[in-house]
């Protein structure tokens, strides 16, 4: 994620400590967003099978990709209805968890402040 980025509810959203040329006014409390998502059998079969002859795995891309997202807009809805409209310091963290590690988890955490 470089640079600063806003989603519809105009919530910020950036890694870095400060949103450059904003001064932070106020700070609102840390926020988290979190999506669990599992694998599909039919995926993982698949995605196995492309280990074994070479080449990306799109499927898991794709579900990694939606899973992140899907947990910065929790993190931005979090943040908007603490009246903040960015959230700087952003950390993403991916988790296998599960008896079998058949599911994963995507976190995002950062802190919500009004610039």
């Amino acid at each position: 994620m470089a640079g600063p980025w806003k989603d519809a509810r105009g919530v910020i959203v950036t890694t870095t400590p400060t949103v450059e040329g904003s001064p932070i006014q106020e700070y609102c409390g840390i926020v988290v967003g979190e999506v669990i998502v599992g694998a599909n059998l039919f995926r993982d079969l698949f995605a196995n099978i492309r280990d074994i002859v070479g080449g990306r795995s799109g499927s898991y891309e794709r579900i990694l990709s939606d899973a992140r997202n899907q947990a910065i807009e929790e993190l931005q809805a979090e943040a908007a209805s603490r009246g903040a409209n960015a959230v700087v310091g952003i950390d993403l963290d991916y988790e296998v968890i599960g008896d079998t590690g058949s599911m994963l988890m995507v976190s995002a955490s950062g802190t919500a402040v009004k610039v």
